[in-house]
């Protein structure tokens, strides 16, 4: 079940091999664009804004935290699929998609819907997750190590690498794995926006499916047997994902402490 790419209601033939790995390679897009991007933002806020500043954007970062995914489907579907088709998949194609090895990742229609373009929203939703969390625990550094590393002329960017992140490693790590376990399981935003479409291709710009995607699309009309019996096992999957990353993330923390 786990290994094959089947999915034909009619014939009963069911392989979970596409939903896994449409929500594992949306997770790993969400991760790569959202974090560094968080990491910046939460730098930014606690080391650089003005401190008139501070309050109103941290605000508007838990604001955005806090829009329901639906929305940010919605969005996805009507405003930024059909600009990502426009703009930025012929600008991928034209660049990264003529480097040796990457063309495949970048090849086919440009329809905006897909695994790239899930991934891109996710990365939306979950940013600000990781960005708040970021910034609580930069702001829990006591002020005399940040201001000692200063007197003795370090730069923003040594203070943050030689002292914030030291101090607040556990908390950095909890914050992206916060992120990642909310990509994992979301099911609205990229039910709008991946395609869902049970095709395994190497394309990012190609439909796809998610677990979560197709339990929310099948589960209430599917009958029970083998269709049921998939669809569970579907969940267990996600579940089983969910509990070896965050076991990853504990093993991690173990080695660094």
């Amino acid at each position: 079940f786990f290994t094959t790419v089947e999915w034909d209601i009619i014939n009963g033939e069911f392989g979970g091999l596409i939903a896994i790995y449409g929500t594992v390679i949306t997770s790993v897009i969400a991760l790569l664009i959202a974090v560094p991007l968080s990491f910046g933002i939460a730098v930014f806020l606690t080391e650089i804004c003005p401190k008139s500043l501070r309050r109103p954007l941290g605000t508007a970062i838990e604001i955005l935290a806090a829009v329901p995914s639906i929305i940010y489907g919605m969005f996805g579907l009507f405003i930024f699929a059909p600009l990502f088709a426009e703009y930025i998949q012929p600008a991928l194609a034209g660049t990264l998609g003529q480097i040796p090895g990457l063309k495949i990742l970048f090849s086919g229609a440009f329809n905006g819907i897909g695994i790239l373009c899930a991934g891109l929203i996710l990365a939306m939703m979950i940013l600000p997750f990781i960005a708040s969390v970021m910034r609580d625990v930069f702001e829990i550094v006591p002020p005399v190590l940040k201001e000692s590393a200063y007197g003795i002329g370090c730069t923003t960017w040594e203070v943050v690498r030689n002292v914030v992140l030291p101090y607040t490693k556990t908390g950095v790590i909890g914050g992206i794995m916060l992120g990642l376990g909310r990509a994992l399981g979301e099911t609205m935003a990229v039910t709008f926006v991946i395609g869902n479409a049970h095709k395994l291709t190497a394309s990012l710009f190609a439909p796809g499916n998610s677990i979560a995607s197709t339990l929310a699309n099948e589960f209430g009309e599917a009958e029970v047997g083998v269709h049921y019996s998939s669809l569970f096992a579907l969940g267990l999957a996600l579940f089983a994902i969910t509990f070896i990353v965050l076991a990853i993330a504990k093993i991690m923390l173990g080695v660094k402490t």
